[in-house]
């Protein structure tokens, strides 16, 4: 049972932690170094990860953060594992499982002060496992699945180009849309698909067999 449950668990424990870190967080933003608390319009996650807030007080936050974006990482690699099983592509379940469980240090490093570097890559790693799966998933009759990858897609690349433009007014905001969007959808695609949804798309290795027998 806890295993069928990991997931949801280590979801749930990693957002109960990153909640205790927001609201512990002292105070200080981008946009005001004096403001009081967490504000989740003008603040990014990242700064609660730093040993002071940004009003220049000790970060009681950062303890709860790291532990939260240690388990994470660790749900999300656990969810990658479990969606391999499910695609019969036997290249990009590989993809899936060693690049999603790679990510969890990438992730975690996120917390130190190669952020913006670890950041990167750790988005780039994690985003390429979604991509792959919304390939498979537009393949497959899970309509409702396949509106909700293209969203979150959306989302993220909107993210990013908010950053590319340094459009820090709208990012924050996103920031915490697409970290809420992409983790229901992984908890949905956890629970509500199996194998089966998948077992009509032939694998890339079939075909190739099928094709040079003819």
């Amino acid at each position: 049972m806890i295993k069928k449950y990991s997931v949801l668990i280590g979801v749930v424990i990693s957002s109960v932690l990153m909640i205790i870190a927001i609201s512990v967080y002292p105070g200080g933003s981008m946009y005001n170094e004096y403001s009081v608390g967490f504000d989740w319009k003008h603040n990014f996650i990242s700064n609660l990860f730093g040993t002071r807030a940004l009003n220049g007080a000790e970060n009681a936050s950062r303890i709860w953060a790291c532990a939260g974006m240690i388990l994470f990482p660790l749900s999300y690699a656990m969810f990658f594992i479990n969606m391999a099983k499910k695609i019969p592509d036997r290249n990009s379940a590989y993809i899936i499982k060693y690049v999603g469980i790679a990510n969890v240090l990438f992730t975690f490093l996120t917390v130190t002060a190669w952020h913006d570097l670890m950041l990167i890559i750790s988005t780039s790693l994690f985003w390429t496992c979604l991509f792959i799966i919304t390939v498979f998933i537009l393949k497959t009759r899970l309509h409702l699945f396949k509106v909700l990858c293209l969203i979150c897609l959306a989302i993220f690349y909107y993210s990013v180009y908010l950053w590319g433009i340094s459009d820090w007014d709208l990012l924050p905001i996103t920031q915490k849309i697409n970290f809420l969007t992409s983790t229901l959808l992984i908890l949905g695609l956890e629970y509500f698909t199996k194998k089966e949804d998948f077992a009509h798309i032939k694998s890339r290795g079939y075909k190739e067999l099928v094709g040079n027998n003819k």
